[in-house]
């Protein structure tokens, strides 16, 4: 895998599809690698929504059929990762300010207000007593619907195919390779942000 001066790839597995409209400013580190899905039925879906200003999208999209677009330069941060997850909440080494932010998170999981002063505390600190957020990681994603089954609350994601979890492992191999990313910084987006937690829950990389 060859990236040039734009943060673009050159390899024969990856085609380039690029929307500027998803671009955020400067990608200065990678501190880890978020895996996604998108909630559409087709790469075409997705692609028609990166038109979109003020879309959010990640970095690369891989397809149904394992077909893996690059959609964003490496060198450049997607807005992907949205409200993000309590590190020190898991560790069990928050502040006292934070562990009352989080007991009332988890009563009234509905309340954006409390998620959004969570997500605030989490991008004021450094990695790695934070997880990579939207300035320090990766974003790919997954082609793959959300249906809405009886007797499940939230919409559940469909299962990862083998062709797309072949490409994922290759891809996220080779971008760890790259830019020096453990195996413990690759996260499926409802580990890192508030999120569904079926989203990706079948895709594997290791």
């Amino acid at each position: 895998m060859h990236i040039d001066e734009d943060g673009y790839i050159y390899d024969d597995r990856i085609e380039r599809k690029i929307f500027k409209t998803i671009e955020r400013g400067s990608l200065d580190s990678v501190n880890g690698i978020v895996v996604h899905q998108t909630a559409s039925p087709s790469a075409q879906s997705t692609f028609n929504s990166y038109d979109n200003k003020a879309a959010n999208g990640a970095h690369f999209l891989i397809d149904k059929n394992s077909k893996i677009y690059q959609t964003a330069s490496l060198f450049k941060a997607t807005w992907h990762v949205g409200l993000m997850q309590s590190k020190c909440f898991l560790k069990k080494v928050c502040q006292p300010t934070e562990i009352r932010l989080l007991a009332l998170h988890t009563k009234r999981f509905w309340e954006r207000k409390i998620s959004q002063e969570i997500s605030n505390i989490e991008r004021k600190k450094n990695f790695p007593d934070r997880f990579p957020n939207n300035t320090d990681s990766i974003g790919i994603e997954i082609v793959g619907m959300a249906a809405q089954i009886k007797g499940k609350p939230d919409p559940v994601y469909e299962t990862v195919n083998d062709k797309q979890n072949d490409s994922l492992k290759w891809l996220v191999a080779e971008l760890s390779s790259k830019f020096n990313v453990p195996m413990t910084e690759i996260h499926r987006h409802p580990d890192v942000g508030r999120k569904n937690e079926t989203e990706a829950s079948t895709a594997k990389w290791e």
